[in-house]
């Protein structure tokens, strides 16, 4: 019998729970949770307690780099944020590594007067 190895997707979703485990949003600090597909990025801002999205945004809106979609995406979520009277969040990078995209959108949200 051989073993499968788990794909990178998997492991991805294995950090992912773990990451879930410990970081919880709530109304007074919603979680920031990040996707990563091959062409976009994607952030929302999550209230846990309620189920709810209160914000939300995707880089398909945006033209460019991957990079640069990220950091545009991390910009109006910030703008997004505040006109819904958030201005702390807890950070959920998804299990994907802070760097590059996910690195970019959180140094754009800070920037856009976002804490975390």
């Amino acid at each position: 019998m051989t073993k499968i190895a788990p794909s990178k997707n998997d492991k991805r979703l294995t950090r992912h729970k773990r990451i879930r485990s410990t970081i919880i949003g709530t109304a007074a600090r919603p979680r920031l949770a990040v996707y990563r597909s091959n062409r976009f990025v994607s952030a929302q801002l999550i209230d846990d307690d309620k189920g709810h999205t209160i914000a939300s945004a995707h880089g398909r809106e945006f033209k460019g780099a991957q990079s640069a979609q990220a950091a545009a995406v991390g910009k109006v979520i910030a703008e997004r944020a505040k006109a819904a009277g958030v201005t702390t969040v807890v950070f959920d990078r998804g299990g994907y590594s802070y760097a590059a995209q996910i690195r970019g959108l959180a140094d754009a949200a800070r920037a856009g007067g976002l804490a975390f």
